[in-house]
């Protein structure tokens, strides 16, 4: 069964820029756990099913026109039927005024109510988009996760194969650190995962021999970032004689995390190979690979061994004619 999460209405407000209007208990403990939200047009007709109280509600112009336009008994009676459901917060949008009547119900049942200058549509894809990233599914996973060449590569293996060793490598070829040891990765999209690091050790890396140094505070801002995309998967894993590894790339890997099918590959590690050229180029041929090139592919039609490709001196003429 999956995990629940949830987030303080304290940080969407601070996210959004809210205006508090009233809240019943301290913004840090009212929590949201649900990244739907609602426009309750139907609650305040008078059809209650369905509603979702744990939903944040928007009343924009067309519901606050509605209300207005009934008379005092049914105003009342529709607005205390929507309040009475205690929904998780309601968000007055366009600089509308929160009804004096509507504000007494709030403080009766206890509802937050919060206001926003900007538009209805634009404040709910905010808080949608804010949501689905706070709530979504997550996983945290053994690792070091970089950005290369702007992509996000996230490098697998046990302990003292010289993950955090390669990460400082790279950093110091002007890549970015984004998470070492811990990867908290969560699930933001059907097919996308995005990589960070827990807040308590962000910037941190562990270094056998050294100790915990700060690669913010060492390499500077440029040397870091706070999340990412994973594009591909690296396990590092010792060199193993026994073992037959691929030397054409001809055939994709993929690791399943969450779901989501991500590009992979093993790297072998023994003393002389510069696992931080490697993850360049690796990174650097994982982005060609989603641009449809595949040099496996090239070399092999260049031996008459497969004709689904174009040949990349062709692709090019091909592109030179737009």
């Amino acid at each position: 069964m999956a995990s629940k999460y949830s987030v303080s209405l304290e940080k969407i407000i601070k996210e959004l820029s809210l205006e508090t209007i009233y809240l019943p208990l301290a913004a840090e403990d009212i929590m949201i756990s649900t990244p739907d939200v609602n426009r309750p047009g139907l609650i305040l007709a008078g059809y209650e099913q369905f509603f979702d109280p744990a939903r944040i509600n928007f009343l924009g112009i067309s519901e606050v026109e509605y209300i207005n336009s009934q008379t005092p008994e049914e105003r009342a009676k529709r607005l205390r039927n929507f309040i009475s459901k205690t929904p998780s917060a309601v968000i007055f949008t366009r600089s509308i005024k929160c009804p004096d009547d509507a504000l007494e119900l709030a403080k009766e049942y206890g509802v937050p109510i919060l206001a926003t200058s900007d538009t209805t549509s634009n404040t709910m894809a905010k808080v949608i988009a804010y949501l689905n990233v706070e709530l979504a599914e997550r996983i945290t996973r053994h690792g070091v996760f970089v950005e290369v060449y702007g992509e996000g590569v996230l490098m697998l293996g046990d302990s003292g194969v010289g993950k955090s060793e390669t990460a400082v490598e790279l950093i110091k070829r002007g890549h970015r650190l984004i998470a070492d040891d811990a990867v908290e990765i969560k699930k933001t999209g059907a097919k996308t995962l995005v990589g960070s690091a827990p807040d308590n050790i962000r910037h941190f890396i562990e270094l056998r021999g050294i100790g915990l140094i700060n690669a913010r505070r060492i390499f500077g801002m440029g040397a870091v970032k706070t999340s990412e995309k994973i594009d591909m998967i690296i396990e590092l894993e010792p060199w193993s004689a026994d073992k037959v590894y691929d030397r054409m790339g001809l055939e994709s890997e993929s690791t399943d995390i969450l779901g989501v099918s991500i590009p992979s590959t093993t790297v072998p590690v023994k003393p002389g190979r510069n696992l931080a050229i490697i993850i360049e180029v690796a990174a650097m041929n994982n982005r060609q690979k989603k641009m449809g090139y595949n040099a496996a592919r090239e070399l092999m039609h260049n031996l008459g061994m497969v004709e689904d490709i174009i040949p990349q001196e062709d692709e090019i003429e091909l592109w030179s004619n737009f």
